[in-house]
């Protein structure tokens, strides 16, 4: 977050959470939010979505209740939670071990998401979100960029120089009957500039399922390939469906090749809980071990997964079988004791929408921070917060009509449209200067 007070002040803001600064200067972030979460027993999504099934829905309007007291813009920034693996990365001399610190990070990006099932705000046209941290070494901001196609921008930077990290998404939601799944589109890049470095990679399609009756759970899946420009090696990471009998859950497997497709070192474990990696040929003796002596029990299948019940979240495997001789690349950090009653908010998630006095004289008046309806809902106003949803959105379309009848075309503040500098595709690119914190032309959006 910014911090506006001078090291000697030890203020405390118990309204939002014990936070205090440390000895050494650094703030602590506040632990809790202001309110706990609504009950959504009481809500039927069934009413709305019924119409929908196999369609996109980012034009359906969905009840204030089914989100989360958080902007897309800040639940990208969640991407940073990890930020210690791109540290690490720049100070690996070796190649492989900078991808293997790569890979563990593009893993970690996603961990977040899990048992997140509120869905963040949708952002306004314009709105933007910045994010500073000295203690974690970097600094951070986004921009919505279009809103139909709905496209979020972001651009970060080491705070020592060691990397920038950018890329623009535009997530393609559709429902199934049961379940709504979220497809990520759109490029990240990561340069680690020590090492004129740059990697490319797209994340895995997230699916909740029983939007409509049980207990919603998240499985994400597909393949991704990180790949580095400068010298060819490639990361596959396969994140594996949960199949028939769960065994699958969360599961994530792949490995690092060069340039010449020679097999470098295996990575395996799960996106809710830790990643490993190990020399291939110690990964296939073991795999063969396992085949020779494994559990032969034949599993009873489940019932017709055609119904119309709900899909049973499948049991919790046991956690990740470490292969003798592998390595440790990341491990998910705990959350709050009472995440239940926060969203199930991470502790960097619960610190996103912090406001501290004073932070508005220096915030773009676009930040979503600042969005009365999403802090309207943080501090358990649903009624507030609901009426401000609809008022900024009848706000938007209204500037849109005004923008059509006068043929005036929106113009973006901090990105521009270019193409990606590696692979050539369409991207949003970062113009620079928003941290010269001019901003004079920024939009009334709030």
């Amino acid at each position: 977050m910014l911090d506006l007070d001078p090291p000697q002040s030890n203020r405390t803001g118990k309204h939002n959470g014990e936070r205090q600064l440390q000895e050494n200067g650094i703030k602590k972030h506040r632990t809790s939010l202001p309110a706990p979460m609504f009950s959504r027993s009481d809500f039927s999504v069934w009413s709305i979505l019924k119409k929908c099934i196999g369609l996109e829905l980012s034009k359906i309007t969905m009840p204030i209740v089914f989100n989360e007291p958080l902007s897309f813009l800040q639940r990208i920034t969640e991407y940073m939670e990890h930020i210690y693996l791109i540290h690490k990365a720049s100070s690996h001399a070796n190649p492989l071990e900078r991808m293997q610190a790569v890979a563990a990070f593009a893993v970690s990006a996603v961990a977040s998401q899990w048992e997140r099932t509120g869905k963040p705000f949708n952002p306004l046209l314009g709105e933007t979100y910045e994010l500073i941290r000295e203690d974690l070494g970097f600094r951070f901001i986004s921009e919505q960029v279009s809103h139909h196609p709905p496209v979020s921008a972001f651009y970060s930077e080491g705070l020592n120089k060691d990397f920038v990290f950018h890329g623009s998404i535009y997530p393609k939601l559709k429902f199934w009957g049961k379940s709504v799944e979220a497809e990520p589109r759109g490029t990240i890049t990561l340069e680690l500039l020590k090492h004129n470095e740059a990697y490319t990679w797209t994340n895995p399609t997230c699916c909740v399922h029983n939007v409509i009756i049980g207990k919603l759970w998240i499985e994400q899946y597909g393949t991704i390939e990180i790949v580095n420009h400068s010298t060819g090696d490639k990361c596959v990471l396969n994140f594996k469906p949960c199949g028939l009998f769960g065994k699958e859950l969360h599961r994530v497997e792949g490995h690092i090749q060069d340039k010449n497709k020679k097999k470098l070192s295996v990575i395996y474990g799960k996106w809710t809980e830790c990643l490993w990696c190990i020399n291939p040929a110690a990964y296939d003796a073991s795999k063969k071990n396992e085949k020779r002596g494994g559990d032969q029990k034949k599993m009873k299948p489940s019932e017709d997964a055609g119904n119309d019940d709900a899909d049973d979240m499948p049991e919790i495997q046991e956690t990740v079988q470490v292969i003798p001789g592998s390595k440790l690349l990341w491990r998910i950090n705990s959350r709050p004791p009472n995440s239940s009653q926060m969203y199930n908010f991470t502790s960097f998630a619960v610190s996103l929408n912090e406001l501290e006095t004073g932070t508005e004289a220096v915030l773009a008046p676009t930040d979503c921070r600042l969005r009365p309806d999403i802090r309207g809902m943080e501090n358990g106003e649903l009624d507030l917060a609901s009426k401000e949803k609809e008022r900024l959105e009848e706000k938007q379309r209204a500037a849109r009509k005004d923008r059509a009848k006068d043929e005036v075309e929106w113009r973006t503040r901090w990105f521009h449209q270019g193409n990606n500098p590696y692979i050539g595709t369409s991207d949003w690119l970062y113009s620079g200067g928003y941290f010269d914190r001019n901003f004079s032309d920024c939009p009334d959006i709030y």
